[in-house]
């Protein structure tokens, strides 16, 4: 198959020509740098029995490489003229299927029938189906995209995505340094993340004001499976790092409020090991994962 050539270009003239021009509000950056679009498609590993969702069609030059290896691709544009103009490019193709939409329903959920289509897909694929998500993710949705896909069932095996490096240092980030974070130990209690490759603005049209990176998000099934209920793990950790800067007692009381008194805070605290000066920011994801348990046996739950 044709793969469509993704240069700046290429791109300016064809938008151009549809009366089109990149909209800034779905954070269109157009990775105009072919090596780089195999370098995401390749560091996925892709296999025949896989489903792909990719999240920001763009013009369909990454679908088409992923559409080449992959056994379904489901890809989501928001913008009505780029999805015509993918559709275009990715005629013939039939393991693809473009829909034109948001991917989001709102920040804290995705949209109703997204799951609903990969498990169709991984069931006509059969038992050795996997679910992965390859996308040079629009900036302004990929933390509720990475977020909320680790709470489906099936979450993905496997997401390999390029997005601000701001926000992959933040994923990968270690404790006790600025960027470690409630994503940071939401992403690494259940994924092994690296980042791949960093990108300058000069790869992308038009370009973007900040770097970018590849990273790469491998699900750890065992790491997973160690925490017995994602979502108080994922809401406990999340308003523990709502004031990081906070001694941990301060945080913990706030985040148990009206849940936990004070008294069994400590006592949680106490057998944890965890002394007054000790802060959020500075447990490993480990800590944070048995603290967190600790407070749901606590309280009951």
């Amino acid at each position: 198959m044709n793969q469509p050539r993704q240069t700046a270009t290429y791109l300016s003239k064809r938008l151009t020509a549809a009366g089109l021009r990149p909209v800034s509000k779905y954070g269109q950056n157009f990775l105009i740098d072919l090596n780089l679009v195999n370098l995401i498609a390749d560091s996925a590993e892709l296999r025949a029995n896989d489903v792909v969702l990719e999240i920001g069609t763009g013009v369909g030059s990454l679908t088409s490489q992923i559409a080449d290896k992959a056994g379904a691709v489901l890809s989501v544009e928001i913008d009505q003229n780029l999805h015509q103009l993918a559709s275009e490019e990715l005629a013939g193709r039939p393991n693809v299927k473009l829909i034109q939409g948001d991917a989001l329903r709102n920040k804290n959920s995705l949209r109703d029938d997204l799951m609903e289509l990969i498990g169709e897909a991984m069931q006509r694929i059969g038992d050795e189906a996997r679910f992965l998500l390859v996308a040079n993710l629009p900036y302004n949705v990929a933390t509720p995209i990475i977020s909320n896909l680790l709470h489906q069932t099936p979450p993905p095996d496997s997401m390999v995505v390029t997005i601000q490096k701001e926000l992959a240092d933040r994923i990968c980030a270690v404790p006790s340094t600025k960027d470690y974070s409630a994503l940071s130990i939401w992403i690494q209690s259940v994924c092994d993340a690296q980042i791949v490759r960093v990108l300058g603005p000069k790869v992308f049209w038009p370009r973007p004001k900040v770097d970018s990176a590849v990273l790469k998000m491998d699900l750890n099934q065992s790491k997973r499976d160690s925490i017995p209920d994602l979502r108080y793990f994922h809401e406990t950790v999340r308003a523990l790092f709502f004031h990081r800067r906070k001694f941990l007692r301060s945080n913990v009381i706030s985040a148990m409020k009206g849940r936990l008194e004070k008294v069994q805070v400590d006592e949680v605290l106490h057998q944890l090991g965890h002394d007054e000066d000790s802060r959020a920011e500075q447990l490993s994801v480990d800590e944070i994962k048995t603290l967190v348990e600790s407070l749901r046996i606590a309280e009951g739950k």
